[in-house]
């Protein structure tokens, strides 16, 4: 066998010049992640190209044509799949939108590359996974990743930071717990939920000051906690997600760390000056015609997808809350003229009034149908519509730590920035020590959807970390309009390579 003085001596010209290409870019690789662990890996490199002790082709020179076969598709896949694995962390990833919460800005449909450069990729927090696949293997249903090593957040270089009116890719902040039956649901809005429903002598929380009302809501919450854990067969496991592998939403960032956000009568101002309104920002309203229901051309001329058409007069027991809103309108039998509940655009809500032939009455959805907002825990009579003012934590700033405060950024300090908070008779003691003030070691983010009534978003869970922070979306690569057949426009042509604005 030859020693390593005569393999190093032996190893030709090409082999050196690949060897120190690929060693020169893998270095400048840890150079971007800042990390030294990766050095370890040099002498890999080095065998590999030049002094070949680890026999990596040896398949090559197989004598069974079998094993060379089966081998090259080994190898390909390997290849293949750490190629991918490296690209989606560092570079960009595909994503699908699921849901209607950014319409008409991104389609039910719409195929997305995402890119990982713009805001500065994240080093893996669960390293060891599997590409493609978030959280969850299809078929064995079981966890794509193991949870050891669990390394530290840590952003690398990129092209920027997040801006005001990006649309960006982010984990959920509330997914870190989740049950498994209900994994659409914030399971903190899901807890208080079943704990207000199971708890006894609940108390008038409007006649309670800051501090009984988070008392009243630690109280709900642990009790819809405990239902939920001991009642799997209804809500399913409960399972713990690290950051990176929690589910991944897509909004649009409109506050922005150190920013005050209001939003008055669905406008939002921030730091006192009103902000442009996205072109496809839509609100629900409840539209009646004058006595034909509307067919589903003028639907497709709308834009408005089969999900979103709700004939609510089809229903008799939404009757009497319809002629409560005005739309009162009955055809000779003495049935109400058909209403549907839409979500509409400002073009689209200007197209339907000026069609008096078709439409009666068009009234924008109460608030009634908003459902709690964030924080649960404080008295603030904020709505969708009209919420705040309402700072946004940043990196470095510091607040006293009142009843308030605790409400709205006691998350911020215990779940995303990771300490033990606790409250006593003397006041509040974070990581064992009695404090009066926290200063924030991330910056935060404020995310709504443009589809403004169906957008479950920043009002409901409340601010995004900067360790959520995935990557913005750059271009519509495919997209398809699940209300259609393949030869009956499926495929929206017109989105092909579309930028994201």
């Amino acid at each position: 066998m030859k020693d390593l003085k005569t393999r190093v001596m032996e190893a030709g010209r090409a082999q050196w010049i690949k060897c120190g290409v690929v060693t020169l870019l893998y270095i400048a690789f840890l150079c971007w992640v800042k990390s030294l662990l990766g050095i370890v890996v040099l002498p890999l490199i080095f065998d590999a190209y030049i002094t070949r002790f680890i026999p990596w082709g040896a398949w090559r020179t197989a004598k069974s044509s079998l094993v060379r076969s089966v081998m090259s598709w080994v190898d390909a896949l390997v290849f293949a799949l750490v190629a991918v694995y490296f690209v989606n962390i560092y570079v960009f990833q595909n994503y699908q939108i699921p849901s209607s919460s950014l319409e008409k800005s991104l389609l039910v449909g719409d195929f997305l590359f995402v890119s990982k450069m713009s805001y500065g990729p994240r080093v893996p927090q669960t390293p060891l996974s599997l590409p493609l696949v978030q959280h969850t293997l299809p078929v064995f249903n079981c966890k794509s990743y193991i949870e050891w090593p669990k390394w530290d957040y840590k952003r690398v270089a990129g092209c920027g930071k997040v801006k005001r009116g990006d649309i960006v890719v982010f984990n959920f902040p509330a997914g870190d717990t989740v049950a498994l039956n209900y994994q659409q649901t914030d399971f903190y809005s899901l807890a208080y939920e079943v704990g207000r429903r199971y708890y006894p002598n609940k108390p008038n929380m409007d006649s309670l000051s800051a501090r009984e009302r988070r008392i009243v809501y630690d109280l709900y919450y642990a009790a819809g906690r405990k239902q939920i854990m001991e009642n799997p067969a209804m809500y399913g496991e409960v399972v713990v997600r690290p950051v990176d592998r929690r589910e991944n939403y897509v909004k649009r960032c409109v506050a922005l760390p150190g920013d005050t956000l209001q939003i008055r009568q669905g406008t939002i101002f921030i730091n006192g000056k009103e902000e442009p309104t996205p072109e496809g920002v839509q609100f629900n309203y409840f539209v009646q015609t004058t006595g034909p229901e509307i067919s589903q051309e003028m639907f497709r001329d709308w834009g408005i997808s089969l999900d979103d058409q709700l004939l609510m007069s089809a229903d008799p027991s939404w009757e009497e809350g319809l002629v409560q809103m005005g739309l009162n309108r009955r055809n000779e039998q003495g049935r109400l003229a058909p209403v549907y509940h839409l979500p509409l655009t400002k073009a689209v809500y200007e197209s339907m009034l000026a069609n008096k032939r078709l439409i009666h009455r068009i009234v924008r959805e109460p608030e009634a149908f908003a459902g709690d907002l964030y924080p649960l825990n404080l008295l603030t009579h904020w709505t969708r519509d009209d919420y705040g003012p309402l700072w946004i934590p940043s990196k470095g700033s510091t607040i006293e730590l009142t009843d308030e405060h605790m409400a709205l950024y006691g998350r911020c300090i215990e779940a995303y920035e990771g300490n033990r908070v606790e409250r006593r008779e003397d006041g509040i003691y974070i990581n064992g020590e009695l404090s009066t003030t926290y200063t924030f070691r991330m910056d935060y983010y404020w995310m709504m959807g443009d589809n403004r009534h169906n957008s479950a978003d920043s009002r409901y869970w409340g601010f995004v970390p900067e360790d959520h922070v995935v990557g913005k979306p750059i271009v519509v690569w495919l997209s398809l309009d699940k209300d259609r057949g393949w030869f009956d426009g499926k495929i929206r042509w017109n989105r092909f390579f579309k930028w994201v604005d």
